[in-house]
């Protein structure tokens, strides 16, 4: 058998977490089922991790971190490790893209997709990992006064289950080229890639203890972590309510945390908009994994001018859009599990404005699993629920807008800072509007970066604190020491 049809091999990985290099069942020996939402079936199992086992995790960070072999190697040492541990990745595209579609309902091509970024993420911050320098500040006569970034120490990571694989890249990666010690505890509704890409991260040579995952329930392990006094900083990606109690948990052991909590991003689209560029990028944002996305553009702001063109188009599109399984031709595959299901559908039935249109779900989509057909509203009072509130699914809402400055005001008017796009070819707009926005990122006649792994990523509000992506996560992970030695 070649390589390369190995490396395409689904491999399902035992209910067993990764501590000190060790795989070990939950101290209390219990496992849960892993439901695929393809089919609503369970098709493998995972360890019901509680405190005990974060405890364990932490504890071999710790030594990790506290003079074990991962504390003794250079920054480039570190870097050349990612760096293989990407390669690895990318090795195994094709099964780790397997594992993800079935353990969290994605269509295959997204799922491929996603292992390549999470490749890039360990290939970025790989290389970056040497190249976070200090510097000398001039000081008094006699003083020589230098400024050092350092690792925090052990870091904790709780990532959600809608992008299982890259956030396990967007989170530990950056962590890792800091020198951190990392504790993961991935979602449990979707946590197969994280630790098969832990067998790899063994594999390519990393030492004991700088890479833990325990998995198991977000109110037992992840409270667990979340409260573990031994971590130095924690890292949180998910819904709004829980990140309060992360914070809450950080606070009260005196610790940094990043939060990013979601989003209720608008795509605002001026009457001089390219609408041919832009109309299959509305549907997209808002269909791309199932609309389960932080940054997802679940709101349209159409200029009145163009507002009846643009809702012709958007409403005979979704028609066409039917959600199925996650083959090779899907577009739209189930949502994470029946609870969200029921929200979604929850929204749509409920909704405070007119229902434009509905896609359909395929008759040969397999029966037991969470799907659900896209929904578009409109138009939307911007005060509507529907057009406040995170659905976290395929829900799009239209606003319509006079002029820039109420466009402005509509895109604003959130509890939410994550993510905003502008279309319009007016250079000027295109800049003023931008700066306008209270958000983290903003895209100008675009949608999306790729993974944008490069760029710093984070939101404001109910959106979350603190950056990821890019330099900026470097920094999130690390501190700052001042050394001033009088040397006369």
């Amino acid at each position: 058998m070649k390589d390369s049809d190995v490396n395409a091999k689904l491999v399902i990985p035992e209910p067993l977490n990764l501590i000190g290099n060790e795989w070990v069942p939950a101290i209390s020996g219990k496992t849960m089922d892993v439901l695929s939402p393809i089919d609503g079936l369970p098709f493998a199992q995972i360890a019901d991790s509680d405190e005990a086992d974060i405890d364990a995790a932490v504890a071999a960070a710790r030594a990790a971190y506290d003079g074990g072999e991962w504390s003794t190697l250079t920054a480039a040492e570190r870097g050349r490790l990612m760096i293989r541990l990407s390669e690895r990745i990318l090795e195994n595209v094709e099964g780790l893209a397997q594992l993800e579609t079935r353990d969290n309902g994605k269509p295959i091509n997204q799922a491929r997709a996603d292992m390549k970024v999470t490749a890039r993420y360990f290939e970025f911050y790989g290389g970056a990992a040497d190249k976070v320098h200090g510097e000398v500040i001039p000081f008094l006569n006699g003083y020589n006064v230098e400024v050092h970034r350092e690792p925090h120490g052990v870091t904790g990571h709780i990532i959600p289950w809608n992008y299982p694989a890259q956030m396990f890249g967007r989170s530990v990666a950056p962590a890792l080229a800091m020198g951190n010690a990392t504790v993961l505890k991935p979602a449990e509704d979707a946590c197969m890639t994280a630790l098969r890409i832990g067998q790899l991260a063994i594999e390519v040579g990393f030492p004991p203890g700088a890479i833990n995952i325990v998995t198991g329930r977000g109110n037992v392990a992840g409270q667990a972590l979340a409260d573990n006094k031994k971590i130095d900083f924690i890292s949180f990606t998910g819904s709004p309510e829980v990140g309060v109690i992360i914070q809450t948990a950080a606070a009260k052991n005196f610790i940094g945390c990043t939060l990013e909590l979601g989003g209720k991003s608008p795509q605002i689209v001026f009457d001089d908009a390219d609408l041919e560029a832009a109309l299959p990028v509305l549907v997209n944002a808002v269909i791309q994994n199932g609309g389960q996305t932080c940054s997802a553009g679940t709101r349209v702001l159409l200029q009145r001018g163009i507002y009846d063109k643009v809702v012709a188009e958007l409403t005979a599109r979704f028609k066409d859009i039917a959600a199925s399984d996650s083959g090779e031709d899907a577009v739209l595959g189930p949502l994470i599990s029946a609870k969200q299901k029921k929200r979604v559908e929850t929204y749509i039935e409920e909704a405070d404005a007119p229902l434009m249109a509905r896609g359909s779900v395929r008759q040969d989509a397999p029966e037991g699993g969470y799907y659900v057909a896209p929904a578009i509203f409109g138009p939307c009072d911007p005060h509507a629920k529907i057009a406040q509130e995170e659905v976290f699914g395929p829900v799009l809402c239209i606003i319509p807008f006079e002029d820039e400055a109420e466009a402005i005001s509509i895109a604003n008017d959130t509890d939410y800072g994550l993510v905003a796009a502008i279309w319009t070819r007016d250079g000027g707009r295109q800049q003023r509007v931008s700066k306008a926005m209270h958000c983290g990122q903003v895209f100008i006649n675009g949608y999306g970066a790729g993974g944008g792994v490069e760029l710093p990523f984070g939101g404001i509000r109910k959106s979350g604190h603190g950056r990821e992506k890019g330099f900026a996560a470097l920094h999130e992970f690390s501190h700052i020491k001042t050394i001033i030695n009088n040397h006369g």
